[in-house]
């Protein structure tokens, strides 16, 4: 079975930093564009920031300078590392990734379950 499996989330203070770590993990035969994304009860889920197989990144606006995304092709992880986290970066994140299952294959779109992080004033 293909999933994505996050930790790291949790309760910070406001200045902290929090590192979210995903894994993909079953038969996989390619990894595209990872990512994580953010949402808030009943709002759409909004990019974070994600990274190609090739290691080109792209921020949002509202964390460029703070959060950093990487990834490691050979153990199929993303990674996000948050710094100077804010009382209004509080939202469950997701792990994003475009993955293909087979030789030939066209890559789909798959989601972690979702982590908590909490930044508290």
């Amino acid at each position: 079975q293909v999933q994505l499996v996050e930790s790291g989330g949790g309760l910070v203070q406001a200045g902290g930093s929090l590192r979210l770590s995903c894994a993909a993990s079953g038969s996989i035969f390619s990894i595209g564009d990872m990512g994580w994304y953010r949402q808030a009860p009943g709002k759409p889920r909004e990019l974070v920031a994600a990274i190609t197989s090739d290691g080109i990144t792209n921020y949002a606006d509202f964390v460029k300078g703070r959060f950093t995304i990487s990834r490691d092709n050979a153990k199929n992880t993303v990674c996000l590392q948050m710094h100077s986290l804010k009382p209004e970066d509080t939202f469950v994140y997701y792990c994003h990734a475009v993955l293909a299952l087979r030789v030939g294959e066209r890559g789909y779109p798959y989601w972690g379950q979702g982590t908590q992080v909490t930044v508290s004033s």
